[in-house]
């Protein structure tokens, strides 16, 4: 399947005013987005160290082309400048996994909830089946945001992965196509 990089808008309630735009991440992102992926706090759950250096960062960007991953950055409306971003990456037909991430100083407005809904109308529209995310299991503020939007935590994997904070176990969340337009048709 063709993923399509462009922007997405929500697709669901368009009663009121989107908050959000989510385009294509792009190198340049890597200028707003540095200090957020430089902080010990803010990469702690990620499976890679913070980046040291914005050039780094820019090139990890970069690379988004060469992957089966796709990323949008997350802005507020009417701007331009990067507030997070959203990935998503086919794991095989049908099957997504996705992942986010947003500023400290973007966090607490309901932004990632708005964003991460916007990523996944838009995986379904393509015709998923099912969409995933891996998460560490000290990672509250994800499990919290997976679990309000009717994710199920299906399954632990231990010691799935070597990080810069240890090996650590995964907790995989999962909602399906159907549990989606049921929980968005009410």
């Amino acid at each position: 399947m063709a993923f399509p990089q462009a922007a997405l808008t929500l697709i669901g309630d368009t009663s009121k005013p989107h908050r959000l735009t989510l385009r294509p991440r792009r190198p340049s992102d890597a200028d707003a987005l540095f200090l957020t992926m430089a902080d010990p706090d803010m990469m702690r759950w990620w499976s890679r160290a913070p980046f040291e250096y914005v050039e780094d960062l820019r090139e990890y960007f970069a690379n988004d082309d060469q992957s089966n991953w796709r990323s949008w950055a997350i802005v507020r409306a009417g701007e331009e400048l990067a507030i997070g971003f959203v990935a998503a990456g086919q794991k095989r037909e049908g099957v997504s996994e996705i992942g986010y991430l947003l500023a400290r100083e973007a966090q607490g407005h309901g932004y990632a909830r708005e964003a991460v809904t916007m990523l996944i109308d838009q995986l379904f529209v393509e015709g998923q089946r099912r969409i995933f995310a891996d998460t560490d299991p000290d990672n509250q503020p994800s499990i919290a945001l997976l679990t309000r939007l009717g994710f199920t935590l299906e399954g632990r994997l231990r010691a799935e992965w070597q990080t810069h904070i240890g090996v650590r176990d995964s907790l995989i969340y999962g909602l399906l196509a159907e549990e989606w337009s049921s929980r968005t048709a009410g």
